[in-house]
Parts: C-alpha cells; sequence; structure tokens
C-alpha cells in the first residue's frame, strides 16, 4: 500500500522575503556608491594621490583592428609596432579596449588620440584614455594580465 505524502514545492515565506530584503540591500548599496552618495572604499586613483605614487613610467599607445580580425598596437609617438594580438587571442587586452573604444563612442570621440600604459612606483598598472578621462587598472586582475600589459612598455631591443 502507497502512503501519501506532502511533496509541495512551495518555497517557505520567510526564505521568500529573507531573499526579497537582502536583494533589495544590495542593489541600494550598489546604487548609493554608483551614484556617489557613500565613496568606494577602494579607489586606486584616490589612493595613488593620497599617498603621493607618481608614474615611474608610461607610454602613450594606439591600438587599431587589422582587416584578419587581430588588434595592432602600435607606439604612438613613433608608429612603430609594438604588438600584434593575432585573431582569437588576447583576450584581456581585448575585452579592456572594446569596453574604453565603447567609452569614447558614447561620447562621440574617435581612435585618433592615443591611450597611456602607466607602470606606478608602487608597481601597478593602469591604462588611462586622455580623451574621456576613464583608467582602466590592469593590476587587479592577476600576473599574467599585468605582464601582458607591462610588456607593452618595453622598447623593442635593437
Amino acid at each position: 500500500m502507497s502512503q501519501a505524502h506532502n511533496h509541495d514545492p512551495t518555497i517557505p515565506r520567510g526564505a521568500l522575503i529573507g531573499a526579497a530584503v537582502l536583494l533589495t540591500f544590495t542593489m541600494v548599496l550598489t546604487g548609493a556608491v554608483s551614484w556617489g552618495w557613500i565613496p568606494q572604499s577602494a579607489n586606486p586613483e584616490l589612493s595613488r594621490a593620497a599617498e603621493q605614487v607618481a608614474p615611474a613610467e608610461k607610454r602613450n599607445l594606439n591600438f587599431a583592428d587589422r582587416e584578419d580580425g587581430a588588434v595592432i598596437i602600435s607606439d604612438a609617438a613613433t608608429q612603430d609596432i609594438v604588438k600584434v594580438i593575432a585573431y582569437g587571442e588576447g583576450g584581456f587586452v581585448r575585452a579592456t579596449m572594446r569596453r574604453m573604444a565603447k567609452t569614447r563612442a558614447a561620447s562621440g570621440i574617435g581612435s585618433e588620440q592615443p591611450f597611456t600604459l602607466i607602470r606606478w612606483e608602487n608597481g601597478a598598472l593602469s591604462l588611462h584614455d586622455p580623451a574621456t578621462g576613464k583608467n582602466a587598472e590592469i593590476h587587479g586582475f592577476g600576473a599574467d594580465h599585468s605582464t601582458t600589459f607591462a610588456e607593452m612598455l618595453k622598447e623593442p631591443s635593437a
């Protein structure tokens, strides 16, 4: 003989209310930081300014797409090719540049003005867009990504 079991798949009301409260709190807190009502706790630009960390090394770079899907990175002053990233490679560099290019496009700015790659005295790397004032902090994404960008600071050996 079989016994009747209650297999009610509903979630307890208290759990739903708790999840809704947590989600609402998270969204309000995120919005407050985004809109500047609450200061960001870890802002590299502000930290560098407060600690008076100066640039140790800079290089102005242009990024261009080639017809075969490769990205050509060149020195803005000499036009020398610094690096070629083949199609399907360099996902982090491509994503970083895509995000920065999108910001330029939204502001109606073209790709003529170079980006500035900076190594700071504390070893951190950032990519600055003088056209928009935006920065991409490279060091926060791991050693491999930092190494990829750090190689772009080196002058080619003769």
